[in-house]
């Protein structure tokens, strides 16, 4: 059963990682000044993909589950990281968002009836300012919209994983994850139009491979793993998992554009990744089947009485 634990945890663990990666993609391979079809293509070509593969939809309650739940992990919060992406330093919107264990915490709290532990609020204040060493600078300038937006996109996500968690969807991870990722993008495409216009006339070799790994790779495996993760996890652990995005968008920054770590970002280095695996390596443990009882003695050839057994 660990084994089986730890390898949900890794594999849940590899999807914040893969994210973490999309700041890079974005700067390096995309065409500027375009975050919401980024984020239409991100989510509207992989979810129809992955309806296609599956060739299931939604049924009774589903239709408006799975639109709420596709508009909070996919539509709004993609729309509210990138408002606060432009107006907001990437590390202000990065501290933000490690406010996001605790809040899933609270709403686990609300609406799964698990407890809030001392642990886990200890655990939350420590990945938020282990974040706020990796990532946030002295001279980070504060623009309200963008903050607002940052903090509706955390809540929106936080809120998205607990309801991840109370609505057990009934068909497979791999259908589940294609209805919202279709509902968030449908959300995100006239939105998308109305801002920025429509997509750009022609792209490089560079745009169609950085739209091509956010859709398949961000989207398409990533959320697919994410959401089986919390089917396994607890919507705590899960979350803090999230954790590790700006510490691999940093690493990255540090090993491919040149950028230099001072000592207190690899002090929130360890930090995040100490608050991270003490969730991880101290959480619930699920418990082992129990034995089968031992088969009946076979009944006694003549017997004038009932049978019972101590």
């Amino acid at each position: 059963m660990l084994s089986n634990r730890t390898a949900v945890i890794l594999v849940t663990a590899a999807v914040p990682s893969v994210w973490g990666s999309t700041y890079l993609v974005t700067t390096e391979l995309l065409p500027p000044g375009r975050p919401l079809l980024a984020a239409t293509i991100r989510a509207l070509p992989a979810g129809l993909a992955l309806v296609a593969i599956t060739r299931r939809l939604p049924t009774g309650d589903w239709w408006w589950r799975a639109t709420v739940l596709g508009a909070l992990n996919i539509g709004a919060f993609f729309a509210l990281l990138f408002v606060a992406a432009y107006r907001l330093p990437g590390g202000v919107a990065a501290t933000v968002g490690a406010i996001q264990p605790l809040m899933v915490a609270g709403f686990a709290a609300l609406l799964l009836a698990q407890r809030l532990t001392l642990r886990v609020g200890l655990c939350a204040v420590a990945g938020f300012a282990g974040v706020s060493l990796l990532v946030l600078r002295a001279n980070a300038q504060i623009d309200t919209l963008g903050l607002t937006a940052a903090l509706g996109g955390a809540i929106s996500m936080a809120l998205g994983v607990v309801l991840s968690k109370r609505w057990t969807p009934p068909v497979p991870v791999l259908a589940s994850t294609g209805w919202q990722l279709v509902a968030g993008g449908l959300l995100l495409l006239p939105v998308t139009l109305l801002v920025e216009g429509a997509p750009p006339a022609h792209l490089t070799l560079e745009n169609t491979l950085g739209y091509a790994y956010l859709a398949i790779v961000g989207s398409a495996i990533a959320y697919t793993l994410w959401f089986r993760g919390i089917s396994l996890l607890s919507p705590t652990e899960v979350t803090f998992l999230g954790l590790l995005s700006p510490l691999v968008a940093t690493t990255l920054g540090w090993l491919v554009l040149d950028q230099r770590l001072t000592p207190a970002q690899v002090a929130g280095a360890v930090t995040v990744l100490a608050s991270v695996i003490i969730v991880q390596t101290t959480g619930p443990r699920p418990q082992p089947a129990a034995a089968a009882p031992p088969p009946a003695a076979p009944e006694p050839a003549h017997t004038t009485g009932a049978h019972t057994r101590g």
